[in-house]
């Protein structure tokens, strides 16, 4: 402590979501001293409660396997796809592809597991500051030295940092700043949601299965997560404005989607609504650059794709390793440029790009069955982009058979580019900021 009443850190981090808990700790673990700061006092409610296999490698890193083998969260071994017709696909068992344990996952509460993620990160040497406001970043010139925080009782103080990471989460205070956020010309969905108390379980190893049910009308889908405190989260995603243009209230929208859906009616039977309902317009966003000079951007704060496949958690783990692991290097090596903070960019960008491409494409009348059928050899390969496994280029012999499968008149769908996508930062401010998104 300086004698201004001036802290000096190694790293200060923005956020104690899971983009920020795995940072911090992962740097943590390298001996350096990370004070995380977290405006609200957890646990708190967070939606995105599926975890995918891919997300093991991280929690072996972050030492919290034990803990969540440890833990009441449901297990997940498969999920399984149900179309308009009704018709269920067999389950995509994550084992039969790889017969090992980082083949099975979990159901989580997310404010259960944000809670164990960030007391995991104290545990292993993090200094967490919450309720903590952090007001700004503070720059000389262009780098990022420090923030302005404001911690509980209102009194305001500095912390000087080698590197600041923005974990921020859909508020992202430095992708705002800057002007970098870009939305998907494709991906511009909305999502109403509750939780069901006695709805139909499977049972066996498939009473875990994340199942996607598309709409009787095919302008969207379900997610159904069942969860270990007998609720199931059970959410209807569409366009925006098929959602919530002209057909009343949240509540009234999604009863009128449930009486479609004959496959999710039969499912509600025997069930009793167990909270309110949720809304929020799923703007599909990503920054132009994962970092500059001495700041860098993880989880939400850099991107966000779609709930579709159950990627959030895991791109914000994996954003989390990779960011640590170039600060670290960057740190060592006494360069906190932007070249250096963000060489994990372009590895990171292209797996995104890989699961946004499965995502369009089932957006697009993409049936697993069909291809599947058409070319089995590649039903592994398949079931290595929904659990995951993103960063390898050898997943890349899908596209090809997959293209061949278009009928003659369907367009390429839109690549994503920072040349071809308009800056709509005031728009992102309207709906995110100061508080963040309305739930």
């Amino acid at each position: 402590m300086s004698s201004n009443g001036t802290s000096t850190v190694d790293v200060v981090v923005v956020g104690g979501g899971p983009a920020g808990s795995t940072v911090s700790t992962l740097l943590a673990q390298q001996g350096l001293d990370v004070h995380l700061y977290e405006r609200e006092v957890f646990p708190r409610f967070h939606i995105g409660e599926s975890l995918i296999p891919e997300t093991y490698w991280v929690l072996q890193r972050l030492k919290m396997l034990e803990k969540m083998k440890a833990s009441a969260f449901v297990k997940k071994f498969s999920v399984q796809f149900i179309n308009a017709n009704g018709r269920e696909s067999a389950p995509f068992y994550f084992h039969d592809n790889k017969p090992e344990e980082c083949s099975q996952t979990w159901q989580v509460i997310r404010s259960e597991f944000d809670m164990m993620m960030l007391d995991n990160a104290r545990e292993q040497g993090v200094e967490v500051h919450q309720p903590a406001r952090v007001l700004e970043v503070m720059f000389e010139d262009d780098r990022a030295v420090g923030v302005r925080v404001q911690e509980e009782g209102g009194q305001e103080r500095e912390v000087r940092a080698g590197v600041v990471v923005d974990a921020s989460g859909q508020s992202t205070m430095l992708q705002n700043r800057f002007k970098l956020r870009q939305w998907d010309p494709v991906l511009n969905k909305g999502a109403i949601w509750t939780y069901w108390e006695g709805a139909y379980r499977d049972t066996g190893k498939d009473e875990g299965a994340t199942v996607v049910i598309q709409t009787t009308n095919k302008q969207g889908w379900w997610w159904y997560i069942p969860q270990h405190d007998n609720t199931i989260s059970i959410g209807v995603v569409a366009p925006f404005d098929y959602l919530f243009k002209g057909r009343g209230s949240h509540d009234q929208v999604y009863e009128e989607e449930v009486e479609a859906c004959p496959a999710l009616k039969k499912r509600l039977s025997a069930a009793r609504r167990a909270t309110g309902y949720f809304a929020t317009k799923d703007y599909s966003y990503r920054s132009k650059e994962v970092a500059g000079n001495g700041w860098v951007l993880v989880g939400d704060a850099f991107g966000f794709l779609d709930p579709l496949y159950s990627s959030g958690v895991l791109l914000a783990l994996k954003s989390g390793e990779m960011a640590a692991d170039a600060i670290t290097e960057g740190l060592r090596k006494g360069d906190v440029s932007a070249a250096q903070l963000g060489t994990w960019g372009p590895v990171f960008n292209k797996g995104v790009d890989r699961m946004r491409r499965l995502v369009c494409e089932y957006y697009d009348g993409f049936s697993f069955g069909k291809f599947i059928k058409t070319f089995p050899h590649l039903r592994n390969t398949v079931t290595d982009l929904l659990i995951g496994d993103l960063f390898d280029d050898r997943v890349d012999e899908v596209w090809g058979p997959l293209e061949s499968l278009y009928p003659p008149d369907k367009k390429p769908i839109p690549a994503w580019s920072a040349e071809s996508l308009p800056d709509v930062t005031a728009k992102v401010n309207e709906l995110f900021l100061p508080e963040g998104p309305k739930r």
